[in-house]
């Protein structure tokens, strides 16, 4: 088992920057490539970034690239994702997942899954 739980969500306006964190817990960690969804009302939950733990390997989504950046703290168990030049359509919420095998953007390989941090865009 391992425990996701993810910080750092809030409101900001368009161009802004925000940080969310997720620190994992529990069997073994270390050994799980994490990565962050987000989801809308109505919506499937979508593919924003992943990293690995091992050699830090990372995957981003089109609509994020150059904007956002995943990174990790092995001595802490912790994966970050930075947000900038944030725009409206960022607007979400935000899931830590956890997952085993190769890197994915499919939320069928990831089973952990932290509570969600709300981000909010103004515009």
């Amino acid at each position: 088992q391992v425990q996701l739980v993810e910080s750092g969500g809030g409101l900001v306006q368009a161009g802004g920057s925000l940080r969310l964190s997720c620190v994992a817990s529990g069997r073994n960690p270390r050994f799980y490539n994490l990565a962050w969804f987000r989801q809308v009302p109505g919506k499937d939950r979508e593919f924003v970034a992943a990293i690995t733990w091992t050699r830090g390997s990372t995957d981003y989504a089109d609509s994020v690239t150059g904007r956002f950046t995943i990174s990790r703290d092995n001595a802490k168990n912790t994966v970050h994702l930075q947000m900038n030049s944030l725009k409206p359509e960022d607007t979400a919420v935000y899931y830590c997942a956890a997952g085993g095998g190769s890197l994915s953007d499919s939320t069928r390989d990831y089973g952990y899954w932290g509570q969600g941090t709300q981000v909010t865009v103004s515009s």
